[in-house]
């Protein structure tokens, strides 16, 4: 048996994720498509500047200096993924002046993929991009039913995501076969210092 690297067992995964996608869109009757790697929207207004996307099932990236590191990975739809996905953005992002608030983005938006979508039990992918200025963190999951927030005093994973970003630098879209992606956007000081 030979062993195969860590970018082709990622590739084979986004594989499978799609396969997966086609396969129940098939049985739901409807036709099967898959997603661009980054929709979402438009990072900044000269969207068309920024460096392509990953491809489907890369994990890590960096282009040339100065521009943006990506990041991407799928992950089952599993609870005990959360700590995964903090670990692995933390890693990526080691250095970063926002890291800290990054990985407590992701780790909300990878929580509520698993507890309030219909990626629980199947899978969702994180997406994390560092730029001079802002990191961009994603989750794409597989949709379902959006639950409003208990009429509670506490605060939930969406409260603290727009507590961290600012009520214009976060949202939510459902593509067109129905998965859901929720963005945040998280300004970088000019000095480079954590805010």
């Amino acid at each position: 048996m030979t062993s195969a690297s860590p970018g082709a067992w990622q590739r084979l995964g986004a594989q499978l994720h799609d396969a997966a996608r086609a396969a129940r869109h098939v049985a739901d009757g409807r036709a099967a498509h898959t997603v661009p790697p980054r929709a979402g929207p438009a990072r900044t207004p000269a969207a068309s500047a920024l460096p392509p996307g990953p491809a489907p099932g890369d994990d890590t990236s960096t282009t040339a200096a100065g521009s943006a590191t990506w990041y991407q990975r799928t992950f089952c739809g599993r609870a005990d993924q959360v700590a995964r996905v903090r670990h692995q953005v933390a890693a990526h992002l080691d250095g970063c002046p926002a890291a800290a608030d990054a990985v407590l983005v992701a780790s909300e938006l990878a929580a509520n993929a698993v507890t309030h979508s219909a990626s629980a039990g199947e899978f969702f992918t994180i997406r994390c991009e560092a730029y001079p200025d802002y990191v961009w963190i994603e989750c794409e999951d597989l949709g379902g039913e959006w639950h409003c927030k208990p009429a509670d005093d506490r605060p939930h994973g969406l409260d603290i995501i727009e507590a961290l970003a600012g009520p214009d630098n976060w949202g939510t879209e459902t593509t067109n076969d129905g998965d859901r992606i929720v963005w945040a956007r998280l300004h970088l000081p000019a000095d480079g210092r954590r805010a």
